[in-house]
């Protein structure tokens, strides 16, 4: 009997990321959902300890705070090994949680640094960093430095939605899911669908019906891909 073919994966991901995963996985179509548009904060009085970063978007931010003449601090608190790559190459001294917001958080508190810290986030951040930190008694102040502005699915990615193949989402964020839940009903798409979720909180956040439905045993991009490797193996 001759093997299915592997489903196609749709990445939707910003697309500088779904660039760099795609090649890590082999090949995929990407369609993003999302592409950030970086803000001019009212900046904060004060001097800080560290920086804190939840994304590499968050380390491009900061890039373009100091360009535009504002001081940060150079020590760096980031959620993971991506991240903290991209902030030393920004130029700071870069500290990985290697793991999810609520690993990063327990990371600071662990570190025991004095003085405050400064949280360089989106707008639609999910969950609240900044108040778990200040009830463990570390003083922080959140900035709101970029937003992710959503975008519709692209023709090539409807038509392939639309098909009778299985296709492979890989999801990496709350708010990813639910934009594309709602492209998936907006279009009546008709596919497979198959999760691969980060976490459990993004799988349940993901509301279309689903196939098959995966959670990555770690919330971090190797794990991803590896679940993405199962998931081709189902064919």
């Amino acid at each position: 009997m001759a093997r299915q073919s592997q489903p196609t994966v749709l990445l939707t991901r910003p697309l500088a990321q779904s660039q760099r995963f795609a090649r890590d996985i082999g090949g995929a179509l990407i369609s993003p959902l999302m592409q950030p548009k970086f803000l001019t904060p009212a900046w904060p009085a004060g001097d800080f300890a560290a920086v804190i970063f939840t994304s590499e978007t968050g380390v491009e931010a900061a890039r373009r705070i100091s360009v535009s003449g504002m001081a940060l601090p150079t020590r760096a608190f980031c959620v993971g090994d991506r991240t903290a790559a991209a902030a030393r190459s920004a130029g700071f001294d870069a500290n990985s949680a290697a793991g999810s917001v609520k690993d990063l958080s327990a990371y600071i508190q662990r570190a025991e640094s004095s003085g405050t810290m400064l949280i360089l986030r989106a707008q639609d951040s999910a969950g609240n960093l900044a108040e778990d930190l200040f009830s463990a008694g570390i003083e922080t102040v959140s900035v709101v430095a970029y937003k992710q502005q959503s975008l519709p699915l692209s023709t090539e990615a409807v038509d392939l939605l639309r098909a009778e193949e299985p296709v492979i989402v890989p999801v990496f964020s709350p708010r990813s899911a639910k934009l594309l839940t709602a492209e998936l009903s907006r279009i009546k798409a008709k596919a497979p669908i198959w999760l691969a979720a980060l976490s459990g909180a993004i799988s349940e956040a993901f509301e279309f019906p689903t196939q098959r439905k995966l959670v990555a045993v770690r919330p971090d991009g190797v794990s991803m891909r590896d679940l993405i490797g199962v998931m081709r193996g189902f064919a």
